[in-house]
């Protein structure tokens, strides 16, 4: 197994962790908020299960594909994470067709709330096109 499905396999995990954190008794706040800073629906769970599975398939193929998985969700995760940090919601989970726009607000929460995504995102970029 090389490297970069390794690589497939830890993002199996994490992702597979994200899909679970609603699920995990206080990591939501009264608000429904996970840590406090960011809200995960069913969207956001299916999302992070077909990324996670689509990892697992990857890394157990090949070094191709898992080079092919890391790019492809590594550029679609870090736009969705740029995006979500300028508008407030990202396109990957459909957020931008089911709400306003919230508007620009560099600010910490809202660094913090696209921070798994974008650097989920920036990390597959990085390991896909320097392997």
């Amino acid at each position: 197994m090389t490297t970069l499905q390794k690589i497939c396999m830890g993002y199996f995990v994490a992702l597979m962790i994200a899909a679970s954190l609603n699920y995990i008794p206080g990591h939501t706040d009264e608000n429904g908020l996970a840590f406090g800073i960011f809200a995960l629906d069913i969207f956001d769970d299916a999302l992070h299960v077909a990324s996670a599975l689509w990892a697992l398939i990857a890394g157990i193929i090949s070094h191709r594909a898992a080079r092919t998985f890391l790019i492809l969700f590594g550029l679609a995760y870090l736009g969705d994470g740029v995006f979500g940090f300028f508008t407030g919601y990202g396109y990957l989970d459909l957020g931008i067709f089911t709400n306003a726009s919230a508007g620009i607000d560099i600010s910490l929460p809202r660094f913090l709330a696209n921070l798994p995504h974008l650097a989920l995102g920036g990390f597959a970029v990085w390991t896909g096109f320097r392997k």
